[in-house]
Protein backbone atom coordinates (compact mmCIF):
# COMPACT_ATOMS: atom_id res chain seq x y z
CA UNK A 1 0.00 0.00 0.00
CA UNK A 2 1.07 3.30 -0.72
CA UNK A 3 2.33 5.93 1.91
CA UNK A 4 -0.51 7.76 1.00
CA UNK A 5 -3.28 5.33 1.13
CA UNK A 6 -1.63 4.40 4.99
CA UNK A 7 -1.75 8.31 6.09
CA UNK A 8 -5.75 8.45 5.26
CA UNK A 9 -5.69 5.69 7.37
CA UNK A 10 -4.29 7.17 10.16
CA UNK A 11 -6.57 9.82 9.67
CA UNK A 12 -9.00 7.67 9.84
CA UNK A 13 -8.00 6.17 12.96
CA UNK A 14 -7.92 9.51 14.41
CA UNK A 15 -11.47 10.77 13.26
CA UNK A 16 -12.72 7.48 14.95
CA UNK A 17 -11.52 8.14 18.18
CA UNK A 18 -12.65 12.00 17.56
CA UNK A 19 -16.11 10.10 17.46
CA UNK A 20 -15.82 7.71 20.14
CA UNK A 21 -16.21 4.20 17.57
CA UNK A 22 -13.46 2.50 19.02
CA UNK A 23 -14.05 -0.56 17.56
CA UNK A 24 -14.05 1.17 14.22
CA UNK A 25 -10.24 3.01 15.37
CA UNK A 26 -8.82 -0.57 16.84
CA UNK A 27 -9.66 -2.57 12.95
CA UNK A 28 -8.12 0.30 10.87
CA UNK A 29 -5.43 1.01 13.90
CA UNK A 30 -4.54 -3.05 13.30
CA UNK A 31 -4.26 -2.69 9.76
CA UNK A 32 -1.84 0.49 10.06
CA UNK A 33 0.42 -1.05 12.09
CA UNK A 34 0.78 -4.24 10.30
CA UNK A 35 1.60 -2.77 7.21
CA UNK A 36 4.14 -0.47 9.04
CA UNK A 37 5.28 -1.68 12.27
CA UNK A 38 6.27 1.79 13.02
CA UNK A 39 6.26 2.33 16.92
CA UNK A 40 4.20 5.65 16.53
CA UNK A 41 1.57 3.65 14.78
CA UNK A 42 2.50 0.67 17.48
CA UNK A 43 1.28 3.09 19.89
CA UNK A 44 -1.89 4.54 18.11
CA UNK A 45 -3.32 0.89 17.75
CA UNK A 46 -2.84 0.79 21.90
CA UNK A 47 -4.19 4.00 22.67
CA UNK A 48 -7.12 2.45 20.62
CA UNK A 49 -7.42 -0.20 22.53
CA UNK A 50 -7.05 1.48 25.47
CA UNK A 51 -10.31 4.12 24.96
CA UNK A 52 -11.71 0.84 23.69
CA UNK A 53 -11.41 -0.66 27.40
CA UNK A 54 -9.63 -3.63 26.11
CA UNK A 55 -6.85 -2.90 28.70
CA UNK A 56 -5.38 -6.45 29.26
CA UNK A 57 -4.74 -6.59 24.86
CA UNK A 58 -3.47 -3.23 25.10
CA UNK A 59 -0.61 -4.08 27.88
CA UNK A 60 0.17 -7.16 26.18
CA UNK A 61 0.61 -5.16 22.77
CA UNK A 62 2.76 -2.39 24.23
CA UNK A 63 4.44 -4.91 26.66
CA UNK A 64 5.51 -7.54 23.86
CA UNK A 65 7.22 -4.15 21.95
CA UNK A 66 11.01 -3.96 23.06
CA UNK A 67 10.49 -0.35 22.71
CA UNK A 68 8.39 -0.03 25.89
CA UNK A 69 11.66 0.21 27.78
CA UNK A 70 13.12 3.11 25.74
CA UNK A 71 9.78 5.55 24.96
CA UNK A 72 8.26 6.76 27.91
CA UNK A 73 4.92 6.92 26.00
CA UNK A 74 4.95 3.20 25.82
CA UNK A 75 5.59 2.96 29.68
CA UNK A 76 3.14 5.18 30.99
CA UNK A 77 0.29 3.94 28.40
CA UNK A 78 1.10 0.15 29.80
CA UNK A 79 1.04 1.61 33.09
CA UNK A 80 -2.30 3.05 32.21
CA UNK A 81 -3.45 -0.24 31.68
CA UNK A 82 -2.13 -1.97 34.57
CA UNK A 83 -3.89 0.87 36.83
CA UNK A 84 -7.29 0.51 35.14
CA UNK A 85 -6.50 -3.82 35.71
CA UNK A 86 -6.44 -2.58 39.64
CA UNK A 87 -2.49 -4.14 39.36
CA UNK A 88 -0.52 -1.07 41.45
CA UNK A 89 2.43 -2.88 42.14
CA UNK A 90 3.17 -3.96 38.39
CA UNK A 91 2.11 -0.63 37.69
CA UNK A 92 4.80 0.75 39.80
CA UNK A 93 7.31 -1.42 38.49
CA UNK A 94 6.17 -0.47 34.80
CA UNK A 95 6.70 3.11 35.61
CA UNK A 96 10.38 2.59 36.95
CA UNK A 97 12.18 2.98 40.24
CA UNK A 98 12.67 6.70 41.44
CA UNK A 99 13.39 8.54 44.27
CA UNK A 100 11.36 11.47 45.80
CA UNK A 101 12.02 13.77 48.99
CA UNK A 102 9.16 15.14 51.11
CA UNK A 103 9.11 18.43 49.12
CA UNK A 104 8.18 16.87 45.97
CA UNK A 105 12.32 17.08 44.27
CA UNK A 106 12.24 14.21 42.05
CA UNK A 107 16.01 12.17 41.91
CA UNK A 108 17.62 8.88 41.02
CA UNK A 109 15.52 8.20 38.36
CA UNK A 110 16.60 6.14 35.74
CA UNK A 111 14.80 6.57 33.09
CA UNK A 112 15.97 9.98 31.98
CA UNK A 113 17.87 9.17 28.70
CA UNK A 114 14.22 7.25 27.60
CA UNK A 115 12.81 8.36 24.11
CA UNK A 116 9.52 10.67 23.78
CA UNK A 117 8.72 9.85 20.14
CA UNK A 118 5.30 11.60 19.77
CA UNK A 119 4.61 12.50 16.25
CA UNK A 120 1.07 14.11 17.39
CA UNK A 121 2.56 15.98 20.26
CA UNK A 122 0.54 19.62 21.17
CA UNK A 123 2.90 22.60 21.31
CA UNK A 124 1.35 22.88 24.95
CA UNK A 125 0.98 19.14 25.88
CA UNK A 126 1.43 18.45 29.69
CA UNK A 127 5.27 17.25 30.69
CA UNK A 128 5.25 13.18 30.38
CA UNK A 129 7.16 13.51 34.16
CA UNK A 130 4.49 14.95 35.29
CA UNK A 131 1.79 12.54 34.30
CA UNK A 132 3.94 9.57 35.05
CA UNK A 133 4.70 11.32 38.96
CA UNK A 134 1.29 11.66 38.94
CA UNK A 135 0.00 7.87 38.12
CA UNK A 136 3.07 6.65 40.39
CA UNK A 137 0.68 8.85 43.28
CA UNK A 138 -2.76 7.16 42.22
CA UNK A 139 -1.08 3.75 42.66
CA UNK A 140 0.07 4.59 46.15
CA UNK A 141 -2.84 5.88 47.42
CA UNK A 142 -4.25 3.13 46.03
CA UNK A 143 -2.00 1.13 48.16
CA UNK A 144 -2.98 3.34 51.29
CA UNK A 145 0.77 4.83 51.40
CA UNK A 146 -0.74 7.90 51.86
CA UNK A 147 2.55 9.38 52.81
CA UNK A 148 4.42 8.04 49.25
CA UNK A 149 1.11 9.39 47.19
CA UNK A 150 1.25 13.16 48.79
CA UNK A 151 5.31 13.13 47.90
CA UNK A 152 4.34 11.78 43.99
CA UNK A 153 1.78 14.65 43.78
CA UNK A 154 3.86 17.11 45.03
CA UNK A 155 6.35 15.82 42.30
CA UNK A 156 3.85 15.75 39.48
CA UNK A 157 2.48 20.03 39.87
CA UNK A 158 6.29 20.81 40.43
CA UNK A 159 7.19 18.72 37.10
CA UNK A 160 4.20 20.68 35.28
CA UNK A 161 1.75 23.38 37.20
CA UNK A 162 -0.84 22.57 34.68
CA UNK A 163 -1.21 19.08 35.80
CA UNK A 164 -4.23 20.26 38.00
CA UNK A 165 -5.21 16.99 38.93
CA UNK A 166 -2.22 16.31 41.07
CA UNK A 167 -3.49 19.70 42.64
CA UNK A 168 -7.00 18.56 42.85
CA UNK A 169 -5.73 15.13 44.89
CA UNK A 170 -3.58 17.13 47.13
CA UNK A 171 -6.56 19.82 48.40
CA UNK A 172 -9.82 17.29 48.17
CA UNK A 173 -8.29 14.60 50.20
CA UNK A 174 -6.89 17.43 52.34
CA UNK A 175 -2.92 15.40 52.31
CA UNK A 176 -1.41 19.24 52.68
CA UNK A 177 -1.90 21.57 55.92
CA UNK A 178 -2.88 25.18 54.64
CA UNK A 179 0.31 26.22 55.11
CA UNK A 180 2.10 23.39 53.12
CA UNK A 181 -0.56 24.67 50.39
CA UNK A 182 0.69 27.98 50.43
CA UNK A 183 4.44 27.04 50.49
CA UNK A 184 3.36 24.53 47.45
CA UNK A 185 2.24 27.18 45.24
CA UNK A 186 4.45 29.97 45.63
CA UNK A 187 7.09 26.86 44.44
CA UNK A 188 5.53 26.52 41.44
CA UNK A 189 6.93 28.18 38.18
CA UNK A 190 4.09 29.52 35.80
CA UNK A 191 5.09 31.15 32.19
CA UNK A 192 4.42 34.80 32.19
CA UNK A 193 0.76 34.28 30.25
CA UNK A 194 0.29 31.59 33.06
CA UNK A 195 -0.30 34.11 35.61
CA UNK A 196 -4.30 34.14 36.05
CA UNK A 197 -3.83 30.02 36.52
CA UNK A 198 -1.68 30.67 39.93
CA UNK A 199 -4.40 33.24 40.90
CA UNK A 200 -6.83 30.68 40.27
CA UNK A 201 -5.00 28.10 42.11
CA UNK A 202 -5.04 30.25 44.94
CA UNK A 203 -8.62 30.50 44.87
CA UNK A 204 -9.03 26.47 45.09
CA UNK A 205 -6.75 25.87 48.26
CA UNK A 206 -7.65 26.52 52.05
CA UNK A 207 -8.72 30.57 51.91
CA UNK A 208 -7.85 32.07 55.29
CA UNK A 209 -6.26 35.05 54.28
CA UNK A 210 -8.22 38.32 55.20
CA UNK A 211 -11.38 39.48 53.53
CA UNK A 212 -9.94 41.92 51.66
CA UNK A 213 -6.92 39.71 50.26
CA UNK A 214 -9.37 36.54 49.18
CA UNK A 215 -11.46 39.14 47.57
CA UNK A 216 -8.94 40.57 45.63
CA UNK A 217 -7.81 37.15 44.26
CA UNK A 218 -11.55 36.76 42.85
CA UNK A 219 -11.84 40.31 41.08
CA UNK A 220 -8.12 39.31 39.73
CA UNK A 221 -10.01 36.84 37.88
CA UNK A 222 -13.12 38.54 37.25
CA UNK A 223 -12.11 41.75 35.94
CA UNK A 224 -12.17 43.02 32.35
CA UNK A 225 -9.44 45.30 31.91
CA UNK A 226 -6.38 43.12 31.19
CA UNK A 227 -2.99 44.29 29.94
CA UNK A 228 -2.42 40.83 27.86
CA UNK A 229 -2.98 40.10 24.27
CA UNK A 230 -5.83 39.84 23.05
CA UNK A 231 -6.90 36.27 23.06
CA UNK A 232 -5.47 35.95 26.37
CA UNK A 233 -7.89 38.56 27.22
CA UNK A 234 -10.82 36.86 25.75
CA UNK A 235 -10.22 34.11 27.66
CA UNK A 236 -9.78 35.93 31.14
CA UNK A 237 -12.84 37.68 30.82
CA UNK A 238 -15.36 34.68 30.37
CA UNK A 239 -13.95 33.74 33.64
CA UNK A 240 -16.45 35.98 35.49
CA UNK A 241 -19.37 33.93 35.64
CA UNK A 242 -17.02 30.36 35.40
CA UNK A 243 -18.80 27.93 37.37
CA UNK A 244 -15.52 26.63 38.78
CA UNK A 245 -14.54 30.28 39.92
CA UNK A 246 -17.98 31.14 41.47
CA UNK A 247 -18.05 27.77 43.18
CA UNK A 248 -14.56 28.73 45.06
CA UNK A 249 -16.46 31.77 46.35
CA UNK A 250 -19.29 29.88 47.27
CA UNK A 251 -16.87 28.12 49.54
CA UNK A 252 -15.86 31.09 51.08
CA UNK A 253 -18.86 32.65 52.24
CA UNK A 254 -19.17 29.11 53.69
CA UNK A 255 -16.06 29.51 55.75
CA UNK A 256 -16.49 32.86 56.95
CA UNK A 257 -20.37 32.04 58.35
CA UNK A 258 -22.52 33.79 55.23
CA UNK A 259 -24.49 30.60 54.93
CA UNK A 260 -27.41 32.31 53.21
CA UNK A 261 -25.05 34.20 50.40
CA UNK A 262 -23.32 30.81 50.17
CA UNK A 263 -26.97 29.20 49.36
CA UNK A 264 -28.39 31.60 47.17
CA UNK A 265 -25.06 31.57 45.12
CA UNK A 266 -24.98 28.16 44.84
CA UNK A 267 -28.53 27.77 44.17
CA UNK A 268 -27.58 30.13 41.22
CA UNK A 269 -25.14 28.11 39.99
CA UNK A 270 -26.81 24.32 40.17
CA UNK A 271 -29.73 25.87 37.99
CA UNK A 272 -26.51 26.91 35.33
CA UNK A 273 -25.20 23.58 35.83
CA UNK A 274 -26.50 21.05 37.95
CA UNK A 275 -24.43 18.39 37.40
CA UNK A 276 -21.24 20.32 39.10
CA UNK A 277 -20.45 17.96 42.18
CA UNK A 278 -18.16 20.58 43.84
CA UNK A 279 -21.09 23.27 44.01
CA UNK A 280 -23.07 20.07 45.32
CA UNK A 281 -21.46 19.53 47.89
CA UNK A 282 -21.14 23.26 48.90
CA UNK A 283 -24.75 23.66 48.88
CA UNK A 284 -25.26 20.80 50.53
CA UNK A 285 -23.55 21.46 53.38
CA UNK A 286 -25.12 25.59 53.21
CA UNK A 287 -28.31 24.12 53.01
CA UNK A 288 -27.59 22.03 56.29
CA UNK A 289 -26.79 24.97 58.64
CA UNK A 290 -29.79 26.72 57.38
CA UNK A 291 -31.64 24.23 58.24
CA UNK A 292 -33.16 23.54 54.97
CA UNK A 293 -34.30 19.93 54.85
CA UNK A 294 -36.56 20.10 51.88
CA UNK A 295 -33.44 21.40 49.81
CA UNK A 296 -31.46 18.54 51.05
CA UNK A 297 -34.44 15.97 50.73
CA UNK A 298 -35.06 16.87 46.91
CA UNK A 299 -30.86 17.26 46.35
CA UNK A 300 -30.65 13.85 48.22
CA UNK A 301 -33.55 12.08 45.77
CA UNK A 302 -32.14 13.09 42.44
CA UNK A 303 -27.93 12.61 43.28
CA UNK A 304 -29.17 9.12 44.53
CA UNK A 305 -30.95 8.84 40.78
CA UNK A 306 -28.16 10.22 38.59
CA UNK A 307 -25.27 9.14 40.69
CA UNK A 308 -26.11 5.89 43.13
CA UNK A 309 -22.16 4.72 42.83
CA UNK A 310 -20.84 7.81 44.17
CA UNK A 311 -20.47 8.42 48.05
CA UNK A 312 -21.88 12.12 47.55
CA UNK A 313 -24.99 10.89 46.94
CA UNK A 314 -25.58 8.64 49.84
CA UNK A 315 -23.70 11.69 52.18
CA UNK A 316 -26.52 13.73 50.86
CA UNK A 317 -29.15 11.64 52.14
CA UNK A 318 -27.17 11.75 55.21
CA UNK A 319 -27.12 15.03 55.62
CA UNK A 320 -31.23 15.23 54.81
CA UNK A 321 -31.36 12.60 57.98
CA UNK A 322 -29.48 14.37 60.10
CA UNK A 323 -30.90 18.01 59.12
CA UNK A 324 -34.55 16.34 60.77
CA UNK A 325 -32.29 14.98 63.66
CA UNK A 326 -33.11 11.39 62.60
CA UNK A 327 -29.39 10.34 63.54
CA UNK A 328 -29.28 6.91 63.07
CA UNK A 329 -30.49 6.50 59.30
CA UNK A 330 -28.37 9.38 58.90
CA UNK A 331 -25.26 7.52 60.47
CA UNK A 332 -26.41 4.68 58.39
CA UNK A 333 -26.31 6.84 54.88
CA UNK A 334 -22.54 8.54 55.82
CA UNK A 335 -21.31 5.01 56.29
CA UNK A 336 -22.81 3.88 53.26
CA UNK A 337 -20.55 6.70 51.90
CA UNK A 338 -17.48 5.55 53.55
CA UNK A 339 -17.98 2.18 52.26
CA UNK A 340 -18.00 3.76 48.67
CA UNK A 341 -15.25 6.23 48.89
CA UNK A 342 -13.03 6.06 51.76
CA UNK A 343 -11.39 9.09 50.46
CA UNK A 344 -14.47 11.31 51.11
CA UNK A 345 -14.24 13.47 53.73
CA UNK A 346 -17.26 15.07 54.91
CA UNK A 347 -18.68 11.37 55.09
CA UNK A 348 -16.56 10.63 57.50
CA UNK A 349 -16.56 13.80 59.80
CA UNK A 350 -20.69 13.60 59.24
CA UNK A 351 -20.51 9.91 60.73
CA UNK A 352 -18.73 10.92 63.89
CA UNK A 353 -21.08 13.92 64.28
CA UNK A 354 -24.17 11.48 63.79
CA UNK A 355 -22.51 9.61 66.65
CA UNK A 356 -21.75 12.82 68.99
CA UNK A 357 -24.88 14.11 68.37
CA UNK A 358 -26.28 11.03 70.36
CA UNK A 359 -23.43 11.15 72.68
CA UNK A 360 -21.63 8.09 71.44
CA UNK A 361 -18.22 8.82 72.64
CA UNK A 362 -16.62 6.01 71.53
CA UNK A 363 -18.22 5.42 67.84
CA UNK A 364 -17.99 9.37 67.37
CA UNK A 365 -13.97 9.00 68.59
CA UNK A 366 -13.76 6.19 66.34
CA UNK A 367 -14.68 7.63 62.55
CA UNK A 368 -12.85 11.14 63.72
CA UNK A 369 -9.58 9.24 64.16
CA UNK A 370 -10.24 7.35 61.08
CA UNK A 371 -10.73 10.83 59.48
CA UNK A 372 -7.23 12.20 61.45
CA UNK A 373 -5.57 9.19 59.77
CA UNK A 374 -6.80 9.73 56.39
CA UNK A 375 -6.88 13.14 55.77
CA UNK A 376 -3.75 14.73 57.80
CA UNK A 377 -4.20 18.22 56.32
CA UNK A 378 -7.42 18.55 57.64
CA UNK A 379 -7.65 20.09 60.93
CA UNK A 380 -11.64 18.99 61.66
CA UNK A 381 -10.78 16.04 63.10
CA UNK A 382 -8.49 17.03 65.68
CA UNK A 383 -10.78 19.26 66.76
CA UNK A 384 -13.71 17.73 66.88
CA UNK A 385 -11.99 14.75 68.95
CA UNK A 386 -11.10 17.94 71.35
CA UNK A 387 -14.74 18.54 71.34
CA UNK A 388 -16.00 15.45 72.68
CA UNK A 389 -13.05 15.20 75.07
CA UNK A 390 -14.16 18.63 76.26
CA UNK A 391 -17.70 17.48 76.67
CA UNK A 392 -16.19 14.27 79.00
CA UNK A 393 -14.39 17.25 80.69
CA UNK A 394 -11.58 15.80 80.10
CA UNK A 395 -10.03 19.51 79.55
CA UNK A 396 -6.05 18.25 79.43
CA UNK A 397 -6.65 16.22 76.96
CA UNK A 398 -8.64 18.31 74.45
CA UNK A 399 -6.58 21.33 74.94
CA UNK A 400 -3.83 18.54 73.45
CA UNK A 401 -6.22 18.26 70.36
CA UNK A 402 -7.57 21.73 69.67
CA UNK A 403 -3.22 22.55 69.68
CA UNK A 404 -3.14 19.51 67.23
CA UNK A 405 -5.18 21.31 65.28
CA UNK A 406 -4.08 24.69 65.61
CA UNK A 407 -0.90 23.68 64.56
CA UNK A 408 -2.14 21.82 60.87
CA UNK A 409 -4.25 24.89 60.40
CA UNK A 410 -3.42 28.24 62.45
CA UNK A 411 -5.90 30.52 60.63
CA UNK A 412 -9.08 28.77 61.52
CA UNK A 413 -10.61 31.26 64.59
CA UNK A 414 -12.96 28.54 65.58
CA UNK A 415 -9.87 26.33 66.70
CA UNK A 416 -8.96 29.25 68.79
CA UNK A 417 -12.84 29.49 70.28
CA UNK A 418 -12.12 26.16 71.71
CA UNK A 419 -9.04 27.13 72.93
CA UNK A 420 -10.73 29.74 74.79
CA UNK A 421 -13.98 27.39 75.92
CA UNK A 422 -11.17 24.98 77.28
CA UNK A 423 -8.78 27.99 79.51
CA UNK A 424 -12.20 29.50 81.01
CA UNK A 425 -13.70 25.27 82.11
CA UNK A 426 -10.36 25.25 83.52
CA UNK A 427 -10.46 28.68 85.33
CA UNK A 428 -7.54 30.30 83.45
CA UNK A 429 -9.49 33.36 82.63
CA UNK A 430 -7.04 35.06 81.22
CA UNK A 431 -5.71 32.91 79.17
CA UNK A 432 -9.55 32.61 78.11
CA UNK A 433 -9.71 36.19 77.28
CA UNK A 434 -6.08 35.83 74.99
CA UNK A 435 -7.64 32.80 72.90
CA UNK A 436 -10.82 34.66 72.65
CA UNK A 437 -9.10 37.92 71.13
CA UNK A 438 -7.07 35.78 68.88
CA UNK A 439 -10.25 34.43 67.73
CA UNK A 440 -11.95 37.96 66.90
CA UNK A 441 -8.58 38.75 65.13
CA UNK A 442 -8.01 35.57 62.80
CA UNK A 443 -12.06 36.56 61.75
CA UNK A 444 -11.92 37.16 57.51
CA UNK A 445 -14.85 38.90 57.29
CA UNK A 446 -16.91 41.38 59.36
CA UNK A 447 -18.48 39.93 62.24
CA UNK A 448 -21.68 38.15 61.79
CA UNK A 449 -24.25 36.14 63.79
CA UNK A 450 -21.71 33.08 63.82
CA UNK A 451 -19.34 34.68 66.15
CA UNK A 452 -21.88 36.00 68.49
CA UNK A 453 -20.91 33.05 71.27
CA UNK A 454 -17.28 34.10 71.20
CA UNK A 455 -18.01 37.87 71.93
CA UNK A 456 -20.04 36.25 74.77
CA UNK A 457 -17.66 34.06 76.01
CA UNK A 458 -14.81 36.64 75.85
CA UNK A 459 -17.25 38.81 77.75
CA UNK A 460 -18.05 35.66 80.34
CA UNK A 461 -14.26 35.30 80.95
CA UNK A 462 -13.52 39.55 81.41
CA UNK A 463 -16.05 39.45 84.17
CA UNK A 464 -14.88 36.57 85.63
CA UNK A 465 -11.93 39.27 85.72
CA UNK A 466 -13.93 41.37 86.96
CA UNK A 467 -13.42 44.07 84.53
CA UNK A 468 -16.99 45.03 84.43
CA UNK A 469 -17.27 47.92 81.99
CA UNK A 470 -15.10 45.53 79.04
CA UNK A 471 -17.64 42.82 79.70
CA UNK A 472 -20.54 44.98 79.39
CA UNK A 473 -19.13 46.45 76.25
CA UNK A 474 -18.53 43.13 74.61
CA UNK A 475 -22.17 42.07 75.95
CA UNK A 476 -23.39 44.87 74.08
CA UNK A 477 -21.46 44.37 70.86
CA UNK A 478 -23.01 40.43 70.86
CA UNK A 479 -26.49 41.82 71.61
CA UNK A 480 -25.62 44.12 68.35
CA UNK A 481 -25.16 40.53 66.43
CA UNK A 482 -28.08 38.96 67.84
CA UNK A 483 -30.89 39.96 70.27
CA UNK A 484 -32.26 36.61 70.89
CA UNK A 485 -29.47 35.20 73.21
CA UNK A 486 -30.44 34.62 76.97
CA UNK A 487 -26.80 33.50 77.77
CA UNK A 488 -25.79 37.04 76.44
CA UNK A 489 -28.90 38.86 78.64
CA UNK A 490 -28.47 36.53 82.05
CA UNK A 491 -24.44 37.74 81.32
CA UNK A 492 -25.23 41.32 80.87
CA UNK A 493 -27.95 41.47 83.90
CA UNK A 494 -25.19 39.83 86.37
CA UNK A 495 -22.76 41.90 85.41
CA UNK A 496 -24.62 45.37 86.34
CA UNK A 497 -25.65 43.23 89.36
CA UNK A 498 -22.00 42.27 90.24
CA UNK A 499 -21.35 46.72 89.58
CA UNK A 500 -24.84 47.41 91.88
CA UNK A 501 -26.86 48.65 89.06
CA UNK A 502 -29.80 46.82 89.84
CA UNK A 503 -31.88 48.98 87.61
CA UNK A 504 -30.00 47.86 84.69
CA UNK A 505 -29.57 44.32 85.79
CA UNK A 506 -33.16 43.92 86.74
CA UNK A 507 -34.33 45.33 83.08
CA UNK A 508 -31.72 42.58 81.48
CA UNK A 509 -33.03 39.61 83.27
CA UNK A 510 -36.69 40.37 82.82
CA UNK A 511 -35.11 39.94 78.76
CA UNK A 512 -33.62 37.09 79.43
CA UNK A 513 -37.03 35.67 81.31
CA UNK A 514 -39.18 36.75 78.32
CA UNK A 515 -36.75 34.50 76.27
CA UNK A 516 -36.72 31.47 78.66
CA UNK A 517 -39.51 32.18 81.44
CA UNK A 518 -38.22 29.06 83.28
CA UNK A 519 -34.45 29.90 83.66
CA UNK A 520 -33.85 29.28 86.99
CA UNK A 521 -30.65 31.29 87.03
CA UNK A 522 -32.28 34.39 86.05
CA UNK A 523 -35.81 33.93 87.99
CA UNK A 524 -33.39 33.52 91.15
CA UNK A 525 -31.20 36.41 91.03
CA UNK A 526 -33.80 38.51 89.74
CA UNK A 527 -35.51 37.71 92.91
CA UNK A 528 -31.97 38.48 94.29
CA UNK A 529 -31.70 42.22 92.41
CA UNK A 530 -35.44 42.78 93.48
CA UNK A 531 -34.32 42.99 97.17
CA UNK A 532 -31.07 44.37 97.18
CA UNK A 533 -32.30 47.86 95.34
CA UNK A 534 -34.88 48.04 98.18
CA UNK A 535 -32.43 47.46 100.58
CA UNK A 536 -29.73 49.71 98.69
CA UNK A 537 -32.06 52.89 99.60
CA UNK A 538 -30.08 54.62 96.86
CA UNK A 539 -31.29 54.10 93.73
CA UNK A 540 -28.63 53.84 90.51
CA UNK A 541 -28.93 55.96 87.78
CA UNK A 542 -30.99 54.90 84.74
CA UNK A 543 -28.79 55.65 81.85
CA UNK A 544 -29.93 52.92 79.19
CA UNK A 545 -27.36 50.41 79.27
CA UNK A 546 -29.46 48.19 76.59
CA UNK A 547 -28.20 46.25 73.97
Amino acid sequence: MREEGVEKLRGVVRDCVSKHLYSSAIFFADKVAALTSDPADIYMQAQALFLGRHYRRAFHLLNASQIVLRDLRFRYLAAKCLEELKEWDQCLLMLGEAKVDENGNVSDIKDYNAMYLDKDGEDREINISSAICFLRGKAYEALENRAHARQWYKAAIRADPLCYEALERLIENHMLTSEEETSLLSSLQFAPEDDWISTFYSCLIKKYDKENIVEAKFRELEQEDLKTNTSSQSLICTLKNNTDLLACKAEYYHQCGEYQKCFELTSVLLEKDPFHLKCTLVHLAAAMELGHSNELYLMACNLVKDYPQKALSWFAVGCYYFCIKKYDQSRRYFSKATSLDGTFPPAWIGCGNAYAAQEEGDQAMSAYRTAARLFPGCHLPALYIGMEYMRTHSFKLAEQFFMQAKSTCPSDPLVYNELGVVAYHMKEYKRAVWWFEKTLAHVTSCLSEMWEPTVVNLAHALRKLKRYSEAIAYYEKALALSTRSLSTYAGLAYTYHLQDNYTAAISHYHKALWLKPDDQFCTEMLTLALVDESHSGVYPKTESHQG
